[in-house]
């Protein structure tokens, strides 16, 4: 009955898809699962120590000048130094610390950091000693759930950490950490729910299976943005550094920590920017499919081994723009930053999502050939139309705003404009008095002459 009703859906090749990938995870033995667990676990640790050289180098031509160049040929040694160093360095626990909310909040952070990568496909099926398994951890009907699961997770450990440092200055930080991912998960969960509906399947490796013959950062490209900058905000990089502003709160949530642990919160950020990076790959960039050139002049691209290739080049691209924004934007003000979260990325991807799930519900209507034209030309018009005022809107609302700001600064400079007499003024007298004052002086008093009398 449940094979008849999904055989006569419109989604059911998807659906079937789904099934046969997630039932075929239950046949590989578990040396594969071994051997695919270190791969991720060398993948991500590899990753994190070239995102940081590759972040320095690129800041550092940003900047115009060398960037790390000691360590190994051409300093790409230099982050391996530096976990090194960290990793035996002396470990200083403050006295007034809650020592086991201390120690757990750095493996709250780093461990869902790295479970959320498991359901994230590398590539196709492929055979690996006589068996033929995907090139994926795991698969789950709702994989992507997973991955927002973990991600909520990591805020607990940036959260206690501040909190058991016994420290003001932490606190604030986590508490800001705890405000900013929030507001950025709303967001950023909107932007897949757009994913959702327009691939009809949750599982990751469904979803890039639906994007086989087009990715879905063309019909999906404003999720696509604000999913970009959500991302930006929750992983807590510039310019929405907020929880770690050092000018502000001396060092944000782990001021307090030193050695391996301050290590475990620096690996932990990498992570979280590569899972993410990841993630965009696989819902709106094709994830492991090869791009539009190379799939077709060569049909072997999106078999064996080399999606692989595209996969990392695709997350290689993202992290560059993560860098990108931190050699070139100042960070925000923390009001700017929620204002930017809940009151212009959320209401954009609502407005989105009721847009999308109307056209997803007209397609499958007969009367969809009447509705068309208005979907394709008229909706997207009045939404460029409505785009425009509200940036012409702002826009004004900001010179109005400068320009009173302007105003309130030259009164306070030069004073009232209006003109005021001081409080010391004098008057001056009119010929008339100034004639008689004279008058009056010239006469003889009567004292004198009967003073020369006498």
């Amino acid at each position: 009955m449940t094979h008849a009703l999904l055989a006569n859906a419109p989604f059911a090749a998807v659906v079937d898809t789904n099934t046969q990938n997630v039932a075929g995870f239950g046949d590989t033995p578990f040396w594969m699962y071994l051997i695919k667990v270190l791969g991720v676990f060398v993948f991500l640790v590899v990753m994190t120590l070239f995102s940081i050289v590759f972040e320095r180098k690129v800041v550092g031509r940003m900047q115009n000048r060398i960037g790390p160049n000691r360590v190994g040929p051409w300093g790409i040694l230099q982050s391996l130094a530096d976990g090194v160093k960290l990793a035996f360095k002396e470990e200083i626990i403050p006295l007034l610390a809650d020592k086991p909310v201390y120690f757990l909040a750095p493996i709250l952070s780093a461990v869902p950091a790295f479970v959320a990568f498991a359901v994230i496909p590398f590539g196709p099926q492929v055979s690996i000693a006589g068996h033929h398994t995907m090139l994926q951890l795991t698969d789950l009907p709702v994989g992507v759930l997973l991955v927002f699961a973990c991600s909520s997770l990591g805020v607990y450990g940036i959260v206690l950490s501040g909190w058991a440092s016994g420290s003001t200055y932490p606190l604030l930080g986590g508490l800001r950490s705890a405000a900013q991912m929030i507001s950025y998960e709303v967001a950023m969960g909107l932007s897949i729910a757009s994913v959702f509906i327009w691939s009809e399947t949750m599982s990751t490796s469904g979803i890039v299976a639906a994007q086989d013959r087009r990715w879905l950062v063309g019909p999906l490209i404003v999720p696509f943005a604000v999913y970009c900058i959500a991302i930006v905000g929750e992983t807590n990089r510039a310019p929405f550094d907020l929880p770690e502003a050092e000018s502000e709160l001396v060092g944000g949530f782990h001021t307090e920590y030193s050695s391996f642990k301050f290590a475990m919160f620096f690996l932990a950020e990498y992570i979280n920017m590569v899972t993410v990076s990841a993630l965009a790959t696989t819902l709106f960039l094709g994830g492991w499919h090869a791009p539009w050139p190379i799939h077709e002049l060569w049909h072997g691209a999106n078999s064996g081994w080399w999606p692989i290739i595209w996969f990392v080049i695709k997350v290689v691209a993202i992290i560059f723009v993560f860098v990108w924004l931190r050699g070139t934007l100042p960070r925000m003000r923390y009001d700017q930053f929620m204002h930017l979260g809940w009151k212009v990325l959320i209401p954009i991807n609502l407005v989105w999502i009721m847009l999308l799930a109307t056209v997803h519900v007209l397609q499958k209507s007969e009367h969809w050939k009447g509705w068309e034209p208005w979907v394709y030309i008229v909706l997207p018009t009045l939404l460029v139309l409505a785009l425009i005022w509200a940036i012409t809107r702002d826009a004004a609302g900001r010179r109005k705003a400068v320009r009173l700001a302007e105003e309130e600064e030259t009164e306070l400079r030069l004073g009232q404009t209006f003109p005021t007499p001081p409080l010391n003024l004098v008057v001056p007298k009119s010929p008339k008095e100034m004639a008689a004052s004279r008058a009056r002086a010239s006469l003889p008093r009567s004292g004198s002459s009967s003073k020369g009398v006498r």
